[in-house]
């Protein structure tokens, strides 16, 4: 979320990039960027932006933006670290009259608690004295080539009525969509929080309607289309829910939550229905192959898709490893065909080889996991070549008609 708002700024102002990676620091100083959020034309247009991955050359700056991923634990509680560590490296480098924004995800209060009395430790300087605070959550969309981060509104916010205005005018002077300034930071946090806590519980609530419409043997798509003949019915579709927003976001607001003695109950039973997701995908795969006489130890299985959502190459908190690894458990020979990933990455993240092109004519399963373009455009002949000629065809994001594949989430 960092480089899009950076070209932003870099068009209008001198901004430095930095990242503690000096691997994405060249790439980008050679115009290239690997998450392909920007293209080498849109990186080329901030002609004031430079990148670095040392700290002491940005000294010079005024106003820093810390755009750090806000991950959960094992435990499913916030993990902080990206935020203090970058916290850390700011104080290094404050001054006095500088300006501090954060835009990662966090729970209400967080900027104030955590990050502030980090910043007045290492720096020696006194807050709303010396420096100042901001918050303007990140409302990037990765992988939309059509909600772009100016078209979308901004909400902003200051730790005093004066830093809140000069915040407020910083971003409007990029976003032309406009901004939103918030009372507080406290409220700017919880807007954002909110937000993703929205849809999960949305989603859950349409994953809990596919679970009951399997079971009574009524295809979900068809449902939800005609329920959305009504002008207020909201267009969401069951599947899986991951990233790094989606899935991780609703734990920090129950973190603060159960923090100050409220226990959630409708945010908490909604992740848990999301979370258990992928292990009902394998269940009903292995059911069905199971029915078709395949035996599902040692036979070869393709999932198509890896990443978090289509179009993207993004393998934060992807749940597809949750299908992968229940199948993996039962024996079978799975497949990860996915032409938008690092193999690397995942190799490092997950201990998953992607294949670079799938077999044809082997497979005893295929599940439709992601809904990349190239998946779009290969049709159901294509799709079904890759397996035997009775093969298991799980559709998971409605790439294929009801008649077109086996089962669909």
């Amino acid at each position: 979320m960092g480089l899009p708002l950076a070209v932003a700024f870099g068009e209008k102002f001198d901004t430095v990039g930095f990242d503690v990676k000096s691997a994405r620091v060249a790439e980008l100083r050679a115009g290239a960027d690997s998450t392909r959020e920007c293209s080498a034309e849109e990186l080329a247009s901030a002609t004031r932006l430079t990148y670095s991955d040392t700290i002491e050359e940005l000294r010079a700056c005024n106003i820093f933006v810390v755009a750090v991923p806000t991950p959960i634990d094992d435990n499913k509680r916030p993990d902080l670290t990206p935020l203090i560590k970058s916290s850390e490296s700011v104080a290094k480098v404050l001054s006095r009259g500088d300006i501090v924004i954060y835009e990662s995800t966090v729970y209400p209060g967080a900027t104030e608690e955590v990050c502030v009395p980090i910043l007045e430790r290492d720096s020696g300087l006194t807050f709303n004295v010396d420096f100042f605070a901001g918050y303007s959550p990140e409302r990037i969309n990765p992988g939309d080539k059509t909600h772009r981060l100016t078209d979308i509104v901004k909400v902003t916010s200051g730790s005093t009525p004066e830093i809140a205005q000069k915040v407020d005018a910083l971003y409007r002077s990029i976003v032309r969509a406009g901004t939103h300034l918030a009372s507080s930071i406290r409220v700017a946090e919880a807007a954002k929080v909110i937000e993703n806590t929205q849809r999960d519980v949305n989603i859950a609530l349409i994953n809990e309607l596919a679970l009951i419409f399997n079971r009574l043997g009524i295809d979900t798509e068809e449902v939800l289309l005609a329920a959305g003949t009504k002008w207020n019915f909201l267009p969401y579709r069951p599947g899986l829910v991951g990233g790094h927003c989606i899935g991780v976001d609703p734990y920090y607001l129950t973190h603060k939550a159960q923090e100050i003695g409220y226990h959630p109950e409708i945010i908490l039973a909604g992740r848990r229905i999301n979370d258990g997701m992928g292990l009902y995908v394998s269940a009903q795969v292995v059911k069905l192959m199971s029915l078709k006489g395949f035996c599902v130890s040692a036979s070869p299985i393709l999932v198509m898709g890896l990443t978090f959502k289509e179009n993207c190459p993004d393998l934060r908190n992807t749940r597809v490893v949750d299908i992968i690894s229940e199948l993996n458990g039962y024996g079978a020979q799975v497949d990860v065909y996915d032409p938008w990933v690092d193999a690397e990455e995942a190799q490092e993240e997950y201990g998953i080889a992607p294949i670079s092109e799938p077999k044809k004519g082997v497979y005893a399963a295929i599940i439709l996991a992601v809904a990349h373009s190239q998946f779009r455009e290969m049709g159901v002949e294509a799709i079904r070549a890759l397996g035997r000629p009775d093969a298991v065809v799980y559709d998971l994001k409605y790439l294929l008609s009801p008649e077109e594949s086996d089962a669909r989430l």
